[in-house]
């Protein structure tokens, strides 16, 4: 396929237009007209990049890209350095960050849903453009269980704050850096929440409303959407596709 043919189906299929970001969604860095080949990972990083030019990458597709409007605007130092490897490689770098984190099939959160076995997944709706989800665990289990079943399907230590022994059936969550959604979720009545980062502040609306927070690591939580985005592309157009996990214990 092209890339305009790629940036065209994902902007659609994505539905990128529906939402306000951080970040452009979509192509960021221009390489090749043709990709064959497509790297997926978490963030585009400089040992992503090197791995995809290993692979013989066309397009590399993340959830954190380039070009935050946080911050600094000119290229140098490590930015620099990342781009000048994707011109001089002639690799494409597509980004995708609410959008993948908010799509019902092969987002973030419904793939954390999947991972974690929640049942009845949904959509809170007008919270977070759609960002916050909820569900049930297929059978109730102590605050302390279901830690040690979040850590043992992420494969990596989930942070628990709360009561270890307080009984846990509803749970929302909401992936990467979403701790404060944590007031939602009390106001629902729901018995935990899961993100992927923690605030000294997290500790305290935890214990005073009552609820169970996981702090399941932002990288950890966001594994598996652009994952499924490129099993889906190499499905539907017969790309190849290779997901490099460039470990983070953040």
């Amino acid at each position: 396929m092209t890339r305009t043919e790629l940036s065209q189906y994902l902007a659609s299929f994505l539905q990128i237009s529906n939402f306000k970001d951080y970040a452009p969604n979509g192509l960021q860095i221009e390489g090749k007209t043709e990709i064959n080949t497509i790297v997926t990972g978490v963030t585009a990083c400089q040992a992503l990049i090197d791995a995809a030019i290993e692979l013989n990458a066309d397009a590399i597709l993340v959830h954190h890209g380039f070009f935050w409007k946080s911050e600094p605007e000119i290229i140098v130092g490590m930015k620099q350095k990342r781009i000048k490897a994707l011109l001089i490689n002639d690799i494409n770098l597509f980004g995708y960050h609410l959008p993948l984190d908010a799509h019902p099939v092969v987002g973030n959160n419904a793939q954390l849903a999947s991972v974690l076995g929640i049942t009845e997944p949904e959509v809170i709706e007008n919270v977070a453009q759609g960002l916050m989800w909820q569900g049930r665990l297929a059978q109730p289990l102590t605050a302390q269980a279901f830690n040690e079943l979040i850590s043992a399907k992420l494969n990596r230590a989930s942070q628990h704050l709360g009561d270890k022994d307080a009984m846990v059936g509803t749970v929302a969550w909401c992936t990467g850096g979403a701790q404060d959604y944590i007031d939602v979720a009390a106001s629902m009545g729901l018995d935990a929440f899961i993100s992927g980062e923690v605030s000294e502040r997290t500790y305290h609306c935890a214990v005073e409303q009552g609820i169970q927070y996981y702090a399941a690591g932002h990288h950890a939580t966001e594994l598996y959407g652009i994952q499924a985005l490129g099993e889906h592309l190499a499905d539907k157009f017969g790309v190849k596709h290779h997901f490099v996990d460039v470990v983070n214990p953040v």
